[in-house]
């Protein structure tokens, strides 16, 4: 049997599994999905991971023509019955999936390593969902911001947050998810998140970074690096002041950096701001590379938004909401290790 038959096999069976099923009834309905009804909790769910683009019931209809392998749509639940059953779905069932997708993924060797590390980039991306004005209870937003967590490599999501717009910021948003990070991790960051406080916490955690900085950044050592003709140069940053360092358990001490020059392909003058400081292992010119590969999270979004129609959703409440995106997050997992399995058959030939 080959991976991928294996890998859906055993994804089939954890949907079916009673463990699945503890963790997917919500708090308020403790016996949820016990009874033998039209739409079980495995097939609830496999519903929602089709990537649901058209009306509720045009894809109920669809989803079950398919089950019986036939062209005819089939009306066999209806749009109510779903909503009342993904209303007893907890928050946390569909991201779980996500988190055993990405264990598999990584003890089938679909996660690479990048000079040992595995490259982690973080972003986030505003969406405006297809909502109507409604009074249902704990209405959502049609505004929101998607925080992500992305393996560039395979091109897998690896935890993902909806957050209101009028929140802290992409930083807080970062900070909250530190904990799925490890020191074999090297995490990618775009300009808008270097600050003291940030670079004393990945210090304290020993979390190997590499983020863009600019002029805007405050930093006056930047400016200066970027008005030399260094390559790369070792300085030290500002400590963070009391109220962050407080704020976010973060020593108040001046940390040291690696600033390294890079080019873009237009030309631009760009500076990386890493804790990499072995310049045998992470020779300056190996990090163009390495911040080119943090584009991904960016491809992620527009696919997610443009392909998987993201700001389609199925209920105009928060909860139905969140479950949306985290299935088409794993719809879009689950097309990605589809390809990976391809690309890997195709060089074996």
């Amino acid at each position: 049997m080959s991976v991928l038959s294996m890998l859906f096999q055993d994804f089939a069976a954890r949907l079916c599994s009673t463990e699945f099923l503890q963790e997917a009834r919500h708090a308020d309905h403790p016996m949820a999905f016990s009874r033998c009804r039209k739409l079980p909790l495995a097939t609830l769910v496999a519903i929602m991971l089709t990537g649901m683009r058209m009306s509720i019931q045009a894809e109920l209809d669809t989803f079950f023509a398919h089950l019986r392998q036939q062209a005819q749509l089939v009306h066999e639940v209806s749009e109510q019955a779903f909503a009342q059953a993904r209303a007893k779905l907890s928050l946390t069932a569909i991201p779980g999936l996500n988190d055993w997708l990405i264990k598999r993924a990584e003890t089938d060797g679909f996660v690479p390593r990048w000079r040992g590390l595995r490259l982690v980039a973080a972003d986030a991306s505003t969406v405006r969902f297809g909502l109507r004005a409604s009074h249902v209870k704990r209405a959502a937003l049609a505004d929101q911001i998607l925080f992500g967590l992305f393996l560039p490599g395979p091109d897998l999501m690896l935890a993902a947050s909806l957050h209101n717009v009028h929140q802290c910021g992409e930083r807080q948003f970062l900070f909250e998810h530190l904990d799925l990070l490890s020191p074999d991790d090297l995490l990618l960051l775009d300009r808008g998140y270097p600050c003291r406080w940030l670079v004393a916490v990945l210090n304290h955690r020993a979390i190997k970074f590499c983020m863009r900085v600019d002029n805007a950044s405050g930093f006056t050592c930047v400016r200066t690096f970027m008005h030399s003709k260094a390559l790369e140069q070792v300085v030290t940053l500002p400590a963070p002041n009391k109220p962050d360092a407080l704020d976010y358990e973060c020593p108040r001490k001046p940390q040291r950096v690696r600033l390294v020059r890079n080019a873009s392909p237009s030309g631009e003058q760009r500076v990386l701001m890493t804790n990499l400081f072995d310049e045998e292992i992470y020779p300056a010119e190996c990090f163009a590379e390495l911040y080119h590969k943090r584009w991904g999270i960016e491809e992620a979004f527009k696919r997610l938004k443009h392909r998987l129609n993201l700001e389609h959703v199925t209920g105009l409440s928060q909860q139905a909401v969140a479950q949306d995106v985290a299935a088409k997050i794993v719809c879009d997992k689950l097309q990605a290790i589809v390809a990976l399995t391809a690309h890997a058959d195709a060089e074996a030939l």
